[in-house]
């Protein structure tokens, strides 16, 4: 018989779907992905996610008590519908809120998932205790999540605000969203790897297309190229966090994402951006640090989302 009382948390990304079970102590208590694969159809994805919740829920021996959900993109957390994703082709107007709430016959709730991300880190991370906090996740895309005075900020008509967005280089290169030189554009994972790939020189150490993650370990294997492509990503994101500083001054600001699992490397980059363009603000008085919750991070966001819908958690 399930002994713990538990919540089923779900991140959508780009890349992967991630599944898993967090206790109200925000553990992450048992783990699952597939790859996204977005062109097979929203209802695929749905019945892998399925599957894999059922199959963590048993490995946890848990009892659900909901279910909450980080999805990448827009959303509407009212109505539970998506947006329209560049990385989720064909999902627009798709409603996983309702699917799982009919699968498992419980209550389920959905936030963009750099929002969701924010609430965790307000919950249980480096921004406890913290009246204002901006969580950005970095990976497949940028997406931030904003709290101010303890509350998760929301945009007109309860929008969600697209920091990823604001533009860093309008001479830079052309984004989905229509502007040119906004910060995912320019710092997003996939930005290094078109940049590696234009710029390694002949007999360079790149022998297939480089991921963010091969070109962190080439640089910290001494590579000339990929320690060039750290210190311009390091730069792009001390930019934009640098801009976040002078527009919101918070107490602090928790960087996430799968390109800042190699956050020793980019945030030396980052601090010395910061400081050196932020010359009307305080720098000092906000911390700049990368997050406390680990890989588990977006799930335990996701449960984040379903505790502060219906358990009324509010960040103290």
């Amino acid at each position: 018989m399930a002994n713990r009382r538990a919540i089923g948390a779900i991140d959508i990304g780009g890349t992967k779907i991630a599944a898993g079970i967090v206790d109200f102590n925000g553990q992450l208590m048992a783990y699952r992905e597939t790859p996204t694969a977005a062109n097979e159809g929203f209802a695929a994805a749905m019945d892998r996610i399925h599957a894999m919740l059922n199959d963590a829920s048993h490995n946890a021996d848990a009892e659900l008590l909901g279910i909450g959900i980080g999805c990448t993109g827009p959303v509407d957390p009212r109505s539970g519908t998506i947006g329209e994703v560049e990385f989720l082709p064909g999902w627009k107007d798709r409603n996983p809120v309702q699917y799982l709430a009919e699968k498992f016959e419980l209550r389920v709730a959905m936030e963009n998932d750099a929002d969701a991300a924010a609430l965790a880190e307000a919950e249980w991370g480096a921004g406890r205790n913290k009246r204002s906090l901006i969580c950005v996740m970095v990976g497949t895309g940028i997406g931030a999540g904003i709290i101010l005075d303890g509350v998760l900020y929301r945009g007109a008509a309860g929008s969600h605000p697209e920091l990823g967005h604001h533009v860093i280089d309008c001479s830079g290169p052309k984004c989905f969203c229509g502007a040119n030189g906004c910060w995912e554009v320019l710092a997003r994972g996939p930005a290094m790897e078109e940049r590696m790939r234009t710029r390694m020189p002949p007999g360079g150490s790149a022998q297939s297309p480089l991921t963010a993650k091969m070109i962190c370990e080439l640089a910290r294997a001494g590579d000339a190229a990929a320690r060039r492509e750290v210190e311009r990503e390091g730069r792009y994101l001390g930019i934009g966090v640098a801009n976040l500083v002078t527009l919101f001054a918070p107490e602090v600001i928790v960087l996430g994402g799968n390109v800042m699992l190699a956050a020793d490397l980019f945030m030396p980059i980052i601090q010395a951006t910061v400081r050196r363009n932020c010359g009307l603000v305080d720098p000092k008085a906000t911390t700049i640090t990368s997050t406390s919750l680990g890989s588990g991070g977006p799930l335990i966001g996701a449960a984040a989302v379903w505790r502060r819908r219906f358990e009324g958690a509010r960040v103290s």
